[in-house]
This record gives C-alpha cells, structure tokens and sequence, in this order.
C-alpha cells in the first residue's frame, strides 16, 4: 500500500505491546484517535476503505489482531478475548495515545467491550458493530467454525480466489474479494478455533452494565447475529447505549451496504460537536 494524498494512508508499522508484535495501519494523522478492531478472520487492509474515509476527521490506526495479517502469530500466543483486550490498551500506550475511541466488529467489538470495562479512563468512545450475543446457556453463533476453516485452509494453499467467487459466497465487490484472498492465508487457525470457542464461553452481556463512555451498537438486518429481543436486553443492560440498525444489510454490513454504514456513522460522530473539548464525551447518537 503506497502513500497517497487522496487516500490518507501514511504509513503501516510495527510496534511491541503486550509482550507481541502487532502490525497497523496508519491514516489522516489529525483529529482525535480511532482505532478499528476487525473481525475474525478479518485483517487490517480490509478495512483501509473504511479508514479513507473517516481519515478526513479521525487520526486512524487500523489494527491487525494477534493472529491475523502481520501482527505475531503462533502456537505459543494465548487467543482468548482478555489477551485481545490488553493487546488493544498496550497499543494504544505504545504509539502513545492517552485516549481514543474504538470501532470494532464482530470479534473486535467483543475485544472491545472487555477492553472498555477494565480500562474506561482509554475510551472517549466505543463503537460496536454487529458483535456476536452467543455466550454460557446462549444460541449459537449463526457463522459455523468449519466453513470458517475450509476457507482459510484454501487460502493457505493459494486457492481463495477460486473459494471466494464460489456459488455460497457473498457477492462481492472484485476489490474485496481481491483483498480477502490475499490476506486470508495469514488468519492463524489456532486463533480462530479458540477465538470461535469464546464467542459460546466468555460472557460479554456481564460486561455491558459497567460500560461507562459513550456507546454504540451497529446491527445488521440481516445474518442473524443480534435479533430484536437481543436489542432489548442489550438496551436493559446498557440504557445510555445509542443502538442503530442497518437493515439493507448482513454480517459484513461496512461491505453490503458501504454508503448506508458510513451514513450511520456520519450520524453517529457528528463533526459540528464531537470533537470540541467540551463535548467529547457526551452521548453518541440516540435510540
């Protein structure tokens, strides 16, 4: 990925933190700090569109989760949900951010509630996109582990592209698909197994009541990842959370629908008071 002026991207790096190395991109370089925590098989380049474009406001850093694109990996790395969230509040000290706001989805939205819990002083704002409600004596995640590791597994032997266009597989833009297929041999499988088995173990719901900043929930009208009666007790676990839902779309909602996610964005971080040093902190968006 190549400097651009028109796209924003400065530069991606490595840094140390939590004992790893993990991997970043960099955009915009002005503004307050957003961090994008993707999902779970998902890697930092595949959200690049998604910084450009909040670039303008933000100073971005896309991260690559332990495990995944080229942050370290191995047998040797602990994967499960609380490794994650240090992982995120070390970054941050790291590359020397005293606060930020964090927009994760699906898995880096789960990393990101248990992040906020034990370190709400980080947080200016958390964002949440289409986290998976499967825990203890809950439904199942709707996205089967297998289909995960079939996939990754043709990746590594350099057959995504052809897994990828496949009569099952969502219908694309060629960009994305291009993206995933080159990144999606670097997902560890290891990471992915241990991080599918906490999506049903690791209770996050016991965590949102002690969300203190300003939080919102993005869910996808399509997929099946939070319901309507998920919304309610999310809503009763979390009042103040500002909760929208982009019904055009599924899982991969920042993919199906584009123009309709940064639409719920543009409305969730309004340019006119979020980053006046007076308004920060208040509420993002409204139920």
């Amino acid at each position: 990925m190549n400097q651009t002026s028109a796209s924003g991207f400065l530069y991606g790096a490595n840094v140390r933190a939590n004992g790893i190395r993990q991997h970043y991109l960099r955009f915009g370089g002005k503004g307050p700090a957003l961090i994008i925590v993707p999902g779970i098989t998902t890697v930092a380049a595949q959200w690049a569109f998604v910084a450009e474009r909040l670039c303008e406001t933000f100073d971005m850093y896309v991260l690559d989760v332990r495990g995944r694109g080229l942050s370290e990996s191995g047998a040797h790395l602990d994967y499960a949900i609380d490794a994650c969230a240090a992982d995120i509040v070390e970054f941050a000290t790291a590359v020397g951010l005293k606060t930020f706001t964090l927009l994760g989805h699906s898995m880096g939205a789960r990393i990101g509630i248990r992040a906020a819990r034990h370190h709400a002083s980080a947080f200016d704002q958390l964002v949440l996109v289409d986290p998976p409600v499967s825990g203890p004596g809950r439904r199942a995640y709707p996205i089967p582990l297998e289909p995960l590791l079939t996939l990754v597994r043709a990746a590594k032997r350099g057959e995504a592209d052809v897994a990828l266009r496949g009569p099952n597989a969502p219908k694309w833009p060629e960009a994305h698909i291009r993206t995933r297929a080159e990144w999606l041999h670097t997902c560890d499988e290891r990471a992915i197994v241990e991080t599918h088995r906490g999506f049903h173990h690791d209770d996050i719901h016991a965590d949102l009541p002690h969300l203190t900043m300003p939080t919102a929930l993005i869910a996808a009208g399509k997929g099946g990842v939070i319901l309507s009666e998920d919304e309610v007790e999310i809503r009763q676990l979390s009042p103040s959370m500002a909760i929208k839902r982009l019904e055009s779309a599924g899982h991969q909602m920042q993919i199906d629908d584009p123009e309709g996610f940064f639409s719920i964005l543009a409305s969730l971080f309004n340019s006119e008071s979020l980053f006046s040093s007076e308004s920060r902190r208040r509420p993002i968006g409204h139920h």
